[in-house]
C-alpha cells in the first residue's frame, strides 16, 4: 500500500482518483471529514473513469456519512472500495457504495444501530427517536441492497453492533474479496462502541487524537453554556 501522509486526501491523474479516508467522518465535536469538504473535494477533481477508494475510520456523523455516500453513487465512475484497515459505523455504509470492495485480511467491518445526542423535552427526545428510527432503515436499504441479506437478518445485526472480519464480511456479502494485510497508518478511540474485539481496542490510538470522552466532554459543556438559549418556550 502506498505511504499516506495525510489522514484525508484525494487526487486524480490519468483519469483515475485516489481518495484515502483515515479519519472520523463529519465536522464539528468528531473532527475529521465533512460531507461538504468531501464534495467540493470530488467537483474539485473533475470526471475520471476509476475511483480507488481506501477507508480506515472508526465512522462519525451519519448525515455526513449518508451524503458522501450518495455523492459517490451519483458519481459515473467505477468505484472500488479497499477497506485497509475498519470501516465502522457509517463508513461500512461509505464503503458499501463500491462497484467492488476489497477487506484486508487484518481489516474489520462493524455494523450497528444509529445514535445521537439530543437536547429538550419529553416531545423533543421522541422526535429524535423517530428520526433515528427512519435513519435506521435507510442504513438497512443500504447495507441489504449491496449485500442481498435479508432485511431482518441486518437489523439483527445492526441491533447487536455486528464486528465482522475480513472472512464474515465476504461470506456475509459485505465485501467481496480479501487482499493481504497491511499495516495501518491510524488508529483511533473506539470507547464508544460496546462490542469492540480485544485485539481491535488494544491498538494504539492515532498520535495526538481526542479522545470519545474528551469530544463528550466538551459537547456537554456546550450544550450546558447554550441550554437556556436553545430551550424551547
Amino acid at each position: 500500500m502506498k505511504s499516506v501522509k495525510q489522514w484525508y486526501s484525494m487526487k486524480a491523474a490519468e483519469k483515475t482518483a485516489e481518495i484515502y479516508i483515515y479519519d472520523e467522518i463529519g465536522a464539528g465535536f468528531f473532527g475529521g471529514v465533512s460531507a461538504k469538504q468531501f464534495v467540493d473535494d470530488l467537483n474539485k477533481i473533475g470526471k475520471v473513469d476509476t475511483i480507488n477508494l481506501y477507508l480506515n475510520s472508526p465512522g462519525g456523523d451519519v448525515f455526513d456519512g449518508v451524503a458522501i455516500y450518495n455523492a459517490l453513487k451519483r458519481n459515473k465512475a467505477q468505484i472500488d472500495v479497499h477497506i485497509d484497515g475498519l470501516a465502522a459505523s457509517i463508513t461500512s455504509v461509505i464503503a458499501m457504495v463500491g462497484n467492488s470492495i476489497t477487506i484486508a485480511e487484518n481489516g474489520m467491518i462493524m455494523i450497528h444501530d444509529p445514535w445521537t445526542f439530543a437536547i429538550g423535552n419529553s416531545v423533543e427526545m421522541r422526535k429524535q427517536a423517530d428520526v433515528l428510527d427512519q435513519v435506521g432503515g435507510t442504513l438497512v436499504n443500504t447495507y441489504t441492497a449491496r449485500t442481498g441479506i435479508d432485511a431482518e437478518e441486518v437489523k439483527a445485526l445492526m441491533g447487536a453492533e455486528t464486528w465482522l472480519d475480513a472472512d464474515q464480511a465476504v461470506a456475509k456479502g459485505f465485501a467481496d474479496k480479501k487482499s493481504p494485510s497491511v499495516k495501518m497508518a491510524a488508529h483511533f478511540d473506539l470507547s464508544r462502541f460496546r462490542n469492540v474485539p480485544r485485539d481491535v481496542a488494544a491498538a494504539p490510538s492515532k498520535p495526538d487524537a481526542p479522545t470519545f470522552k474528551s469530544r463528550i466532554s466538551e459537547q456537554e459543556k456546550w450544550l450546558a453554556e447554550n441550554r437556556a438559549k436553545y430551550a424551547r418556550k
